[in-house]
């Protein structure tokens, strides 16, 4: 699943050829994409916009337009976009055809990613009910990371995974931030001590910040809307690593589940 690094970089390559750029026509052939909305309705309220902006919020790619409105993205796990866009695109969900005469394409596999049209006065509720601090913004101190984990019994890996703790991060960046940080992913989030708070929020920034440099991490389907994959994925520490020596001690990597998904440690540098 597209975690920030890869949404960000998504938003990045996106935003050049969109700002100031005008809907001329919109297709929505996929009904999950807008659903419970008919995703005719969607197209036609689309159709017209002009952008303004193209943001990101923890996962959520923001289009925003000159009206006032927005449309809010999530990729969930194949969801992507290409930019010019060729007529042969497979999967593709949904098309939006510019004033420039270029194609917007909008892809996803697994069919899980939502588009979301919200006027002026929803977006910020919509928001803040869903999720929290932005990891890589100067607001987002370690005093306002150990109010989000204090009292939580969940293991440290859940409650990162928990996107009103810190927005945008999955699976992947939470186990690299963990191995940096020296925390193991069962660890209870509410009994980290206040050093280790500081080190994880380090560490949550660094990967973060490494992710958005390399393009993301490509495993399987993501690309950015160029074309391109990422690189992330030569630079892991731990994820997707079982059995191979860790980096910094030698011991092999180890594979446990935690809150449901596979992770990835070191059991002599990531002890309870």
């Amino acid at each position: 699943m597209p975690e920030l690094p890869e949404v960000e970089t998504v938003r990045s390559q996106l935003e050049p050829g969109l700002v100031g750029r005008t809907f001329e026509r919109v297709e929505i052939v996929d009904g999950r994409l807008t659903r419970p909305e008919s995703p005719d309705a969607v197209a036609a309220e689309l159709q017209g916009e002009r952008v303004e902006a193209v943001r990101r919020r923890g996962k959520y790619l923001i289009v925003a337009f000159a009206s006032g409105r927005t449309l809010l993205v999530h990729l969930r796990m194949t969801g992507g976009f290409q930019h010019p866009s060729g007529e042969s695109t497979a999967h593709r969900r949904a098309a939006v055809l510019l004033d420039d005469g270029t194609t917007l394409a909008y892809t996803d596999v697994r069919r899980f990613g939502t588009w979301l049209l919200l006027e002026p006065e929803e977006l910020d509720a919509y928001l803040a009910a869903r999720i929290g601090g932005e990891p890589l913004e100067s607001a987002f101190t370690t005093a306002r990371f150990a109010r989000a984990l204090a009292g939580r019994r969940a293991p440290i890996k859940g409650a990162l995974l928990d996107q009103r703790a810190v927005a945008g991060v999955g699976n992947i960046y939470a186990d690299e931030a963990l191995w940096r940080a020296r925390i193991h992913p069962l660890q209870p989030a509410g009994e980290l001590e206040p050093d280790a708070i500081a080190e994880l929020r380090r560490a949550v920034r660094k990967v973060l910040r490494l992710g958005i440099a390399r393009s993301g991490a490509t495993l399987r389907d993501y690309r950015d809307p160029n074309g391109g994959s990422g690189s992330m994925q030569h630079e892991f520490m731990v994820y997707g690593r079982g059995g191979e020596p860790c980096e910094r001690c030698g011991t092999p990597i180890a594979k446990i589940r935690v809150a449901g998904r596979g992770t990835w440690f070191c059991p002599s540098c990531q002890q309870v």
